[in-house]
């Protein structure tokens, strides 16, 4: 049973010429062996290369389809009408096809590169006030591909006859409290910019503002369109922010409910307490416990959490769990008092 070109790309048979290269595009960036050193990944890299070449080609997808590899590879017993004299055999170079799709050997030197300082003297920082339009997909869920995500969404990248480089995707770590109240992130970055002659370049300065609205969840995608370098014979890259979660030295986050763990002795465990608990915005809120508290007791304060992304006027839950400090040592004498009191 010969390959099977449209499981190689994830797609199903009948995939038009746009699907066949986006599959290609997300298959090839995930298995190319610069990024995934797994094992295996450079024989997967190969087989994805072959798939593309045979479907990306009318003629020979067309024979593939009716017979299948045997016939594509002109083996006569694949069928009564063979292949024409077609005989194909894979050039087997997958980096070839892979530079000839993206027009580079390696997609993946950024804008940003060793820390924040790229091939090309690219940084990013914060800077001075400035402005430049962002687009937000704020479902961190969502698939790739979908026109206005963030993802590698374009095959091929082709924009007005030319080709656009792949995004350069950075995460962007915001504290809890900037997600509670919202803020904004001004990234400072300097690019190759095209000069007048349309051939020759500059290095220029450029502040990408990013308006975090109360209540983003980790995985926000912004974008920020043709950021990148300008070329002669290409797209510009988008610019691709991803939000994530500062870690929090109190809080963790859970969607948009957040958890706070309080420390109580065994002693008041049982015997009840009243736990001052707090809250994102600095205040403290009482907490009384009155029935014993086991280990995995939790304690919800409703509408103490973060703001919902699309209702940021109503807000998560804050949801306390317990970390019950036990004795190392107890007398013999706390020992029987425990004994009769206790239930068995």
């Amino acid at each position: 049973m010969g390959k099977d070109y449209y499981k190689i790309l994830g797609i199903q048979r009948g995939a038009g010429e746009d699907e066949i290269r986006k599959a290609y595009r997300k298959m090839a960036l995930k298995y190319h062996p610069d990024k995934n050193k797994s094992p295996g990944a450079e024989d997967k890299f190969k087989e994805i290369a072959e798939a593309y070449d045979v479907l990306s080609d009318s003629k020979k997808k067309d024979i593939y389809d009716r017979l299948g590899e045997e016939g594509l590879k002109g083996n006569p017993g694949a069928g009564a009408d063979g292949g024409g004299g077609f005989h194909y055999s894979f050039h087997g170079n997958p980096h070839e096809t892979f530079k000839m799709f993206f027009g580079n050997d390696n997609p993946f030197e950024g804008f940003f590169s060793s820390g924040f300082g790229g091939p090309h003297g690219s940084r990013m920082f914060f800077g001075r006030p400035g402005h430049s339009d962002m687009e937000v997909d704020d479902d961190p869920f969502a698939g790739f591909g979908r026109p206005g995500s963030t993802g590698f969404n374009i095959p091929g990248g082709l924009q007005g006859g030319k080709r656009q480089d792949p995004p350069i995707v950075r995460d962007l770590q915001v504290s809890l409290e900037d997600i509670f109240k919202g803020t904004t992130k001004r990234m400072k970055i300097s690019k190759k910019v095209l000069n007048p002659d349309g051939r020759t370049s500059r290095m220029e300065d450029k502040v990408l503002t990013i308006t975090v609205k109360p209540g983003w969840k980790a995985g926000t995608k912004i974008t920020f369109p043709k950021e990148g370098d300008q070329s002669p014979n290409r797209e510009s890259a988008d610019i691709v922010f991803i939000i994530r979660d500062k870690p929090h030295a109190v809080f963790t986050r859970d969607g948009n409910d957040i958890r706070y763990k309080a420390k109580i002795p065994l002693r008041d465990s049982l015997c009840g307490t009243t736990v001052r608990v707090p809250t994102i915005d600095g205040r403290h809120i009482p907490l009384v416990l009155k029935d014993v508290v086991k280990p995995v007791s939790a304690k919800r304060i409703q509408g103490e959490g973060l703001p919902l992304p699309k209702q940021p006027s109503k807000r998560g839950d804050l949801i306390v769990s317990f970390d019950i400090k036990f004795p190392d040592h107890i007398s013999q004498n706390a020992k029987e008092i425990l004994s009769d009191c206790l239930p068995l």
